[in-house]
């Protein structure tokens, strides 16, 4: 399972009740900060989810909004939060403006209060636990060395506790070592595979994060059959040739988008405070019933097939 907490949902300027871009992602005990506009240490301490464990960052891309609140974040933990060391994955571009505002602007060559590596990001997998992975893939905005960002939980083959109790084997470790995929032998003697007692797999859990683009001709691959994606929809239909000079997307794109790429939810963020809400919303729910559009410090837990809010109303339909 992971969780996503929207921090800021708001496009290119905040407004009275959206912050500027910013998500977390967590999944046990790892956390993901996908952009930083300005004002996310703020939105961080409002949502109760703290600096701790706060040390990996995703860059989407290098536009201001998108990475002006690392100045702020690192500025505070220079003084009072402790994080040893901190990841920051952008594209290559991204990466020199950050370095600049960081080293340039905030630290002014002093030395960092914590080991700060800046990684360039090539799309592939970037991070890699036992049970799920982050991988990045290139999406088209202005400028060079945009991204999104695929989590996705491993398969697993689960446990048939039905064919356990037939074969005799006791509860405890044979069954846990059979769950990791190991051959066991109990203390009659008698040798049990996996295969035995193991179900065939189950694909994992996949979240699918879009910033800006301008363009979705690339993306359906990569989002297909996702449990969730959150993408961007800064415009609505009557206004699609200003989306397409901007190269962002409009509410009716995002959801042809999730519609064709057979996505289970679709939430809509990088709202404009040109539009009112429920226009946005409605827009793609004619096209793609499924849908939501993020407020700042709502909270979704995504499951296979599932994706429910947890803080706020009630969750997108299974």
């Amino acid at each position: 399972m992971f969780e996503i907490v929207f921090l800021g949902t708001s496009a290119s300027a905040p407004s009275i009740h959206r912050g500027l871009t910013a998500q977390v992602v967590k999944h046990d005990e790892y956390r993901f900060l996908i952009d930083c506009g300005e004002g996310t240490q703020r939105q961080i301490l409002k949502s109760g989810i703290g600096f701790k464990r706060l040390n990996r960052i995703l860059i989407t891309h290098g536009h201001l909004d998108h990475i002006l609140g690392l100045a702020g974040l690192i500025s505070t933990f220079s003084r009072w939060e402790t994080i040893d060391e901190l990841e920051i994955y952008a594209g290559k571009w991204a990466l020199e403006r950050i370095r600049d505002l960081i080293f340039g602007v905030v630290l002014r060559g002093a030395r960092p209060p914590m080991g700060i590596h800046l990684i360039e990001v090539q799309p592939g997998v970037l991070f890699e636990h036992d049970d799920f992975s982050v991988s990045a893939f290139p999406v088209h905005h202005r400028g060079p060395d945009c991204f999104g960002y695929l989590f996705e939980e491993k398969s697993r083959r689960p446990f048939l506790p039905v064919k356990a109790e037939r074969l005799e084997i006791p509860p405890g470790p044979w069954r846990r070592k059979l769950v990791d995929g190991k051959s066991i032998q109990l203390p009659d003697g008698r040798v049990i595979d996996p295969d035995q007692v193991l179900g065939p797999a189950r694909p994992g859990t996949r979240l699918v994060h879009v910033g800006d683009t301008g363009s979705t001709d690339n993306l359906l691959e990569v989002c297909h059959n996702a449990d969730l994606l959150v993408i961007e929809a800064t415009y609505l239909k009557e206004e699609t040739e200003m989306a397409r000079n901007f190269a962002h997307l409009t509410a009716h794109q995002a959801a042809e988008l999730a519609q064709g790429g057979k996505i289970k939810n679709l939430i809509l963020t990088h709202v404009s405070r040109r539009y009112r809400e429920r226009d946005v919303l409605s827009e793609a729910r004619e096209v793609f019933p499924r849908t939501e559009v993020a407020r700042d410090f709502d909270v979704f837990q995504v499951k296979r097939d599932e994706c429910l809010k947890v803080a706020g109303s009630a969750g997108l339909a299974k």
